[in-house]
């Protein structure tokens, strides 16, 4: 179909202002937060379940993609029009339409921004756990297709233990129910399928959500360590203690730089790691919790352990950790986020191997990540302008991820496989695992409407 003809056909649905088609428009929704790019033939902004269906009917009808899109905050290409089409931005779609105290959930639009969400909870007490870095502009949509983390999944779990249920629109525009406010829900868990499915099998236009009770009580400490293989060690020892602390996440030397000169949130410049640990819960019993965690740190050679004694303290130490990665482009123009995941006692030697793939290539690594879940995010630095050096980081970025896989792990913690991974895939899956989750994708979306291209890789290992 001509681009001029698609365009007046979609705004008989959702009104002319509601379709962006300028050189400028389609230049600005070809990218993410990814390396990646492309080209949508145009841009429409739903502002109901009723238009997201007729537009969808519309594009299964002529033959034509659809990628939907929050704030572009994806760091996997999972967002990138590859294959052009219809682009579906959420940013009308962003309101919460029902807070429910009693049974401790809410029910929200996928446009609403994450950080908006939580501070409308926090006037009632409550709170919505997942917290990914990003959460001032990452949308509850994003949240659900690429199964969200953020420091609090330690304790707490991702984005996938906190929805219940979605209203969510088929290739063919049907609009269905999976899940609900209650529990248990009989039959196959849709729900579960969905969220993490980075757009490619539906389309999620409501959200159910489990909302908690702000904890009594927050502790937030800063252990400050010589060596990142003892920060890694103390990782281990704490969980090894039986201790979920809320948060456990790690910062090196050279993020501690970029982080002091961009924030000033007080990580000591001539410290090689820091970890923040953040304890949540009852008031009684938190201050001996606390004690135990300082004695481990101890145990394996922390230099200083530093107690956050007010809120601002607390909330200037997480800006540091939040803006760890807006930070790091103080250091070179471009960053490469691995996203691997490892068991906790890898972890020492794991980050010593990360280090050892930056030096053969030549690659700065800065390090800020979930420790205590063993979530890595080595942010690979350069400047996008020089080819050879791009190449390096693609075969970095990929050594990381088998190196993660072959020590137990995976290749990806929270951020999703969209474009950038689907090649390693094939370091945690065999052939037969592939062809499986191709018929979940054929079940869902035999025409392959929904975000074409991402996720699974076309060519597949022999088992």
């Amino acid at each position: 179909m001509e681009r001029e003809k698609m365009v007046e056909e979609l705004a008989g649905i959702v009104g002319k202002e509601n379709v962006l088609s300028s050189e400028t428009d389609l230049l600005l929704y070809g990218y993410d937060a990814s390396l990646f790019r492309g080209r949508p033939d145009c841009i429409v902004l739903p502002g109901s379940t009723e238009e997201v269906s007729k537009i969808v009917k519309f594009a299964r009808a002529n033959g034509i993609h659809i990628v939907a899109r929050g704030s572009g905050t994806n760091l996997s290409g999972g967002t990138i029009p590859t294959q052009g089409g219809i682009v579906l931005h959420f940013s009308r779609m962003n309101r919460v339409l029902e807070i429910d105290i009693e049974n401790q959930r809410a029910v929200v639009e996928p446009g609403i921004f994450t950080l908006v969400l939580k501070n409308q909870l926090a006037r009632y007490g409550y709170i919505y756990q997942p917290d990914p870095a990003s959460e001032k502009v990452s949308t509850l949509g994003g949240n659900f297709g690429e199964n969200s983390g953020g420091p609090h999944c330690l304790k707490y779990g991702v984005t996938t233990n906190h929805i219940l249920g979605a209203e969510v629109v088929l290739y063919d525009g049907e609009v269905i129910q999976v899940g609900g406010k209650a529990l248990d829900h009989p039959g196959y868990d849709l729900t579960g399928v969905l969220v993490g499915s980075e757009g490619t099998l539906g389309i999620a236009t409501k959200l159910i959500l489990r909302i908690m009770p702000k904890p009594e009580a927050v502790k937030t400490m800063l252990a400050i360590y010589n060596s990142l293989e003892d920060a890694g060690r103390t990782v281990s020892a704490i969980i090894a203690d039986g201790i979920i602390p809320a948060t456990l996440e790690m910062i090196d030397r050279l993020t501690i730089k970029a982080v002091e000169e961009s924030i000033h949130a007080g990580f000591p410049l001539d410290a090689e790691a820091v970890l923040l640990i953040e304890l949540d819960g009852l008031k009684d019993g938190m201050e001996r919790l606390a004690e135990r965690i300082m004695e481990i740190c101890r145990k394996n050679n922390v230099r200083e352990v530093k107690v956050a004694k007010t809120e601002a303290e607390r909330a200037q130490l997480w800006a540091g950790r939040r803006g760890a990665f807006g930070a790091v482009a103080r250091l070179r123009p471009n960053y490469f986020v691995c996203d691997g995941t490892v068991p906790r006692t890898r972890l020492p030697e794991v980050l010593t191997r990360v280090m050892e793939i930056g030096r053969r290539y030549g690659l700065a690594i800065a390090n800020v990540f979930h420790a205590g879940d063993g979530n890595l995010h080595p942010l690979i630095l350069f400047d996008e302008r020089n080819e050879e050096e791009l190449r390096k980081v693609h075969l970095a970025g990929s050594e990381i991820l088998k190196l993660c896989a072959d020590a137990g792990g995976t290749i990806s913690g929270e951020h999703g496989i969209g474009t950038e991974k689907m090649k390693e895939m094939l370091f945690v899956f065999n052939s037969q695992d592939i062809a499986a989750m191709k018929k979940v994708k054929k079940a869902f979306d035999p025409e392959d409407v929904y975000n074409p291209g991402k996720v699974l890789p076309e060519q597949t290992l022999s088992a």
